[in-house]
């Protein structure tokens, strides 16, 4: 399930990938979209794995503990789909950005270690290391956005910095803002995003 909405401009050249915590569904993050970058065109997709009935992107074994067998099979999976989405809307395939929360954001993190080559940026809400992969992908020159809360009770501190160090390491162009916040999300750090964003899509 998915939903797409065409740029403002009729043009599609940048598309942001909006991808839903636990729970959400392909319309979730329109909003922030919209908000973020208002000219872009949006694609919004829902999770495929049910848990208690709520989507997410993969599956996981407990809080934190990821299916891992399961996560890397999804991420390919998703990555497939969105080339697939690439030609169906005439999207160009060098200018989409991956917004995720949480669940969300960690299918994106984890699409930036194995298909390195799908996301020209990234904008990971509440992300934590999906995986340790097994060679370093190349992200040179790829500007990604994280923001995570010091008092996050789902992802610890240490689980963020390591997230950035991996990327990093890859070559990414990090960005790691910290909140005094939990797992919700606050409007400062929104803004703080939209500027950010402004800088790729003008």
């Amino acid at each position: 399930m998915h939903k797409f909405i065409p740029s403002s401009t009729g043009n599609n050249d940048t598309t942001l990938l909006l991808l839903h915590g636990t729970g959400g569904s392909e319309e979730d993050l329109l909003p922030l979209g919209r908000f973020l970058a208002p000219d872009a065109a949006m694609l919004g997709v829902r999770g495929k794995v049910l848990e208690g009935g709520m989507p997410r992107f993969f599956r996981r074994l407990s809080e934190g503990v990821f299916d891992e067998e399961d996560l890397i099979s999804r991420t390919h999976e998703l990555a497939r789909f969105i080339e697939e989405a690439t030609q169906t809307y005439s999207l160009n395939p060098k200018r989409i950005i991956a917004v995720g929360y949480s669940n969300g954001a960690n299918i994106a993190a984890s699409m930036l270690l194995l298909e390195p080559r799908i996301l020209s940026a990234a904008i990971l809400l509440r992300a934590m290391v999906p995986l340790e992969p097994e060679e370093i992908p190349d992200l040179k020159n790829i500007p990604v956005l994280m923001q995570s809360g010091r008092n996050d009770p789902i992802v610890p501190a240490s689980n963020s910095e390591r997230l950035a160090e991996l990327l990093k390491e890859a070559g990414a162009e990090v960005t790691l803002n910290w909140q005094n916040t939990g797992h919700g999300l606050a409007n400062p750090e929104l803004v703080a995003a939209e500027a950010w964003i402004r800088q790729l899509v003008v």
